[in-house]
């Protein structure tokens, strides 16, 4: 399965098994073709469909063959994509969204256009091969107390993560960072911040920390220089920093 771009639908069509382009096999139909059968075939908005298009599969239910009328599903849907649609319909009723191990390169937009009317109170993205966050998902889901973006291939974070202003827990843990990014300290309600097993190799002391909710920092597993550990011995902070021993960080 390959993973997704920004589009859920963007999944190749198999030439070969014609599944997906009804005249991709040669056969092309006869034009002048009438239903031999003697029954009426049903009518589907003045477009003629074949008994293999992809709305009459049986395999893809309705829902996920066809979002809003807007975007469609090829005939042959790949196994990730219908896990992401079911996903996002779950969500609509526990307000939950989990697209953990779903290969996602980045969120599709056809996931904003699902939840366009659903507030998320939890986004669940771990498992993922994410490489950024586009700005739009802090607009878009700035209710969300829990967000775990863990085990992908992130190395920074936006600024407007900023719109996040009720997230209370955060895991960025098994990513890509170098720093510890500072906007995490700007968010308001943060209470718990993972950002276990990256590179980081210290944190801005010199920057204001405005969260006043913050509890935990976890830097464990991480690479910390020995002059950031230095600093730390004089570094006051009103929140509980997890770090390793050094030799345990020794890379």
């Amino acid at each position: 399965m390959r993973p997704f771009g920004n589009d859920i639908t963007n999944i190749a069509n198999n030439g070969g098994n014609g599944a997906g382009d009804e005249n991709s096999n040669g056969n092309e139909p006869n034009a002048d073709n009438t239903n031999t059968s003697g029954s009426p075939g049903p009518a589907v908005d003045g477009a003629t469909e074949s008994p293999d298009e992809g709305v009459d599969d049986p395999r893809i239910p309705p829902h996920i063959a066809r979002i809003g009328g807007i975007v469609t599903f090829p005939p042959i849907a790949g196994r990730g994509v219908i896990r992401v649609v079911r996903r996002c319909e779950d969500a609509k009723e526990n307000r939950m969204l989990d697209l953990s191990q779903c290969e996602l390169m980045q969120i599709p937009d056809a996931v904003y256009h699902l939840m366009r009317n659903t507030e998320l109170k939890s986004c669940n993205l771990s498992g993922n091969v994410l490489k950024t966050v586009s700005p739009k998902f802090s607009s878009k889901f700035s209710a969300i107390t829990d967000l775990n973006l863990s085990h992908n291939q992130l190395a920074r974070l936006p600024d407007e993560f900023t719109m996040l202003s009720l997230l209370t827990r955060l895991n960025i843990s098994h990513n890509s960072f170098i720093v510890l990014p500072q906007v995490v300290f700007k968010l308001p309600k943060l209470a718990q911040l993972d950002a276990q097993h990256n590179a980081i190799l210290e944190i801005d002391t010199d920057e204001a920390i405005t969260s006043d909710c913050l509890a935990l920092v976890d830097l464990r597993n991480n690479p910390l220089s020995r002059i950031f550990r230095r600093r730390l011995q004089d570094f006051q902070t009103s929140f509980r920093l997890e770090i390793s021993n050094e030799d345990e960080d020794d890379w």
